[in-house]
């Protein structure tokens, strides 16, 4: 579990998505995007978790509508979604929420 509490007034972008059978690569992905997404300015956090019947849940935090944009013209980021469109998910949605009130330990 992540220690990070998003501040309130950032964006959380929500990809839920039922992945397709075998690895095929996405775990190499996955890393690498996380990678990408750390280095781009507004970033500020993420949270992922998938069971083993490849259900997932991916939260990353950003700190404007202009970072999410940024991140979602990002060419290799592009290939990624492209890819994972093809090949590695059943099924997914998206959704960007405006984050009102975070807290945790």
């Amino acid at each position: 579990m992540s220690a990070f509490i998003p501040p309130v007034g950032c964006y959380a972008v929500i990809f839920v998505s039922q992945r397709t059978a075998g690895d095929n690569g996405y775990g190499a992905m996955a890393e690498r995007m996380v990678e990408l997404a750390t280095a781009r300015p507004g970033y500020l956090g993420v949270d992922s978790t998938r069971d083993d019947q490849g259900f997932g849940i991916t939260v990353s935090y950003w700190d404007s509508e202009e970072s999410i944009a940024a991140w979602r013209a990002d060419l290799e980021h592009q290939q990624a979604q492209a890819r994972g469109r093809d090949h590695w998910y059943q099924e997914y949605k998206l959704v960007v929420a405006k984050v009102e009130r975070a807290r945790g330990t």
